[in-house]
């Protein structure tokens, strides 16, 4: 399937300058970026994402010419970068325990007032409250989803062999288990009690990009687990989860009758005390997330080289315009009777991608460096984090993926990959 530019041509109603843009995407002037981002970000956001923002903002381009005088990107570092503990990351530890303490405190208490409380109404009362708090709180240790497809190294092999190469560049070890979804997006965590390692791959994503820029997606993600990203370990991202809880617990009732407003006076105190803990740890975990997504970068560009790693931030660029593809085509089948072209989805997708203009990965890149960190805290903006890959001298790629290595990965996930658009033609993107 072929898509045709739309051209049309006007002029810019700021600088006059004409303006020759495809239909399909922004008008824009690139003289003087009328329109350049037209649907920024609502500037009106909590105290708490402020104060993130604020730190990221701090954090990103000191850490950028920190790893840059390093050489983190450069062929000069031939290992891995390896995971450090500075004091921050001690105290960010420290204080995800002290969170975690809290949690069992309640617990305790609860237990014994339940064991001690028989024939005391009010203490059994309190026993019930202090133990429903405390499992609201408890540590939640993901599953594997039984509604996706989950591909382990017995149904996947050549898949788990790309996945540890790249990994063994990125200086640590692979995945247990890859779980498959509809989402334009790659993460990976840990699930179960013993932590074992998990990549959730998106599908639409995988199938936006070519077999080099996959390599650099796994590089990145597989780097996370082995340079120092504080937020990626158990006891502090579930520490910010039950923070989240308490936010939740203490949070003010808006328009609040006079009761609520008194309710709202006596949570005050504990609703400022769960803020600034909220906040410390923030900051003391702002940092190690962003240089884990620099360094995760640079690994990105080892396993599959620099041209690749760049190529794959452009293609994230385009992650919106791609959702916006694949929702015209669920939408377009569920107002028709016709039968559900599946079999054609991920071919249409990645002619979709290929068809966006360089001016438009233009205008996105302008976009990113005016937002900066004003959409996402955690990661640098993308406009820092390619600074740092073309600072240093230019990577080769250390896995290589020839024809064949493709078409036996791509056959592994020929089958989810059917599931996957059918259920995306039948129930829209985000299912």
């Amino acid at each position: 399937m072929t898509h045709a530019v739309e051209e049309t041509v006007q002029p810019c109603p700021q600088c006059g300058d004409t303006i020759r843009s495809d239909a399909r995407f922004t008008t824009w002037c690139t003289g003087c970026d009328w329109n350049v981002d037209p649907a920024a970000p609502d500037p009106h956001t909590g105290r708490v994402e402020r104060a993130r923002r604020t730190l990221a903002r701090r954090h990103g381009e000191r850490l950028l010419g920190e790893l840059t005088a390093g050489g983190a990107s450069s062929t000069r570092e031939a290992r891995p970068v390896a995971a450090r503990r500075d004091t921050a990351s001690v105290a960010a530890l420290a204080l995800a325990l002290a969170v975690h303490a809290v949690t069992l405190a309640f617990a305790a208490v609860g237990a014994w007032m339940l064991v001690t409380g028989w024939g005391h109404t009010w203490r059994l009362i309190g026993a019930v409250v202090l133990l429903a708090v405390a499992w609201t709180l408890r540590p939640r240790f993901r599953k594997l989803p039984d509604d996706r497809p989950v591909l382990y190294r017995e149904s996947a092999p050549a898949l788990f062999a790309l996945v540890d190469e790249v990994a063994a560049v990125a200086g640590t070890r692979g995945v247990d288990a890859v779980v498959l979804d509809l989402q334009v997006n790659a993460s990976v965590t840990t699930y179960g009690i013993r932590g074992r390692r998990l990549l959730n791959l998106g599908i639409p994503l995988w199938e936006m990009l070519g077999p080099r820029e996959r390599v650099a997606l796994l590089g990145h993600e597989l780097g996370h687990f082995g340079n120092g990203d504080t937020r990626h370990g158990v006891i502090v991202a579930q520490a910010l989860r039950s923070l989240d809880t308490w936010r939740y617990f203490v949070a003010a009732a808006p328009r609040p009758t006079p009761l609520e407003a008194v309710l709202n006076l006596l949570r005050l105190p504990p609703r400022m005390l769960v803020t600034g803990v909220m906040l410390l740890l923030d900051g003391l975990t702002l940092r190690a997330a962003q240089r884990a997504e620099y360094l995760a970068d640079t690994m990105a560009a080892r396993a599959a080289s620099t041209d690749a790693a760049v190529r794959l931030m452009d293609l994230l660029l385009v992650a919106a315009s791609a959702e916006g593809m694949l929702r015209r085509e669920a939408n377009a089948r569920q107002v028709t009777s016709h039968a559900l072209d599946a079999d054609g989805l991920w071919g249409r997708l990645a002619a979709h991608t290929r068809s966006v203009p360089e001016r438009e990965y233009e205008r996105l890149r302008r976009v990113g460096v005016r937002r900066g960190h004003s959409v996402d805290s955690t990661h640098p903006p993308t406009h820092l984090r390619r600074s740092l890959l073309t600072a240093g001298e230019p990577l080769a790629a250390a896995v290589r993926v020839d024809t064949a290595r493709d078409e036996a990965v791509s056959g592994e996930l020929s089958a989810a990959r059917a599931r996957l658009a059918r259920e995306l033609l039948r129930d829209g993107v985000g299912s």
